[in-house]
């Protein structure tokens, strides 16, 4: 499978290599996908129909990438394959297409969708350094505006529509036990202040898991939002023992924490599992332990 993260210049030579074999009509074989959201509540649509790359179809997380928010399931939960894979059909995203989707946050939300397909065989990457990174590589051409739409042309794959693979996911129990016992590594995506629960915008309790290990996903990535260097990342990853042990992802509500698997993938590193429910779920039972500080 491709490597998870594209550059643009990978991305322009990937749309272009479609155009050139694709004389019969047939849909494209690329899909571009803007997958913004924003956690103070902002309108990742508004965004999109405001400016978006060429092409690009909007898939929203709240409604195709989640399920209901519950405090039992947490903010995200993951969908009913059957739901995901309506919505993926209602942009016109196929069983055989390559799947590009960015943000403008580092990728750290993209990151969601791209794991959700690669998690199902499907062929789908980030576009490193998001939509700000295209501009840049493209500054003669013009965002497109208007309002998400569905491409259609796909029918509801029946790859798609199964269970999500069990051994992709870690349960809330398994997610503290093996922080407390060390069985595995487990890492908190968030940002180091909410780690530390010096403060928490949106969930229950603040903390983390006891035992759990702060590499904030936004660390991943340096000031203009491309990733930083595989040596760099490898390095982060392996002193803290991701090289040794298997790794479970956490973060807010299990959408950045997807970030950090594709990370690991991308460094070649042993693949890691995603705590679906994450500190959203977590912290809203209030049996469960909570650690703060460092």
């Amino acid at each position: 499978m491709i490597a998870p993260f594209v550059s643009v210049a990978e991305l322009d030579r990937m749309r272009a290599g479609v155009e050139r074999d694709s004389t019969d009509g047939a849909r494209p074989r690329v899909v571009v996908v803007d997958s913004r959201w924003y956690l103070d509540g902002r309108s990742g649509a508004d965004a999109y129909a405001h400016g978006h790359l060429p092409g690009a179809v909007f898939v929203d997380l709240d409604t195709v990438l989640a399920g209901p928010p519950s405090a039992a399931a947490g903010r995200h939960p993951l969908p009913e394959p059957e739901d995901f894979a309506r919505g993926l059909a209602a942009a016109g995203i196929g069983d055989d297409d390559t799947v590009v989707v960015y943000d403008d946050a580092g990728g750290v939300i993209a990151a969601r969708l791209v794991w959700m397909l690669r998690a199902l065989g499907q062929s789908a990457v980030v576009l490193d350094g998001g939509l700000a990174a295209w501009q840049q590589e493209h500054p003669e051409k013009a965002l497109e505006a208007g309002e998400p739409a569905g491409a259609g042309g796909a029918s509801p794959s029946s790859r798609i529509v199964r269970s999500w693979p069990a051994a992709a996911l870690a349960t809330i129990d398994e997610t503290q036990a093996a922080a407390a016992d060390g069985t595995a590594i487990v890492l908190d995506a968030r940002t180091a202040d909410r780690y530390r629960g010096d403060t928490e915008p949106v969930d229950a309790r603040p903390g983390h898991i006891p035992g759990a290990a702060s590499l904030s996903c936004r660390d991943n990535v340096a000031a203009d939002g491309t990733l930083l260097g595989t040596a760099t990342l490898r390095e982060r990853l392996t002193a803290l023992g991701a090289d040794r042990l298997p790794v479970i992802s956490y973060c807010g509500s299990g959408v950045t924490a997807c970030h950090t698997l594709l990370v690991l993938e991308q460094v070649g590193l042993p693949a890691g599992r995603l705590y679906p429910g994450s500190w959203s779920q977590y912290a809203a039972d209030a049996q469960r332990p909570v650690a703060t500080g460092e």
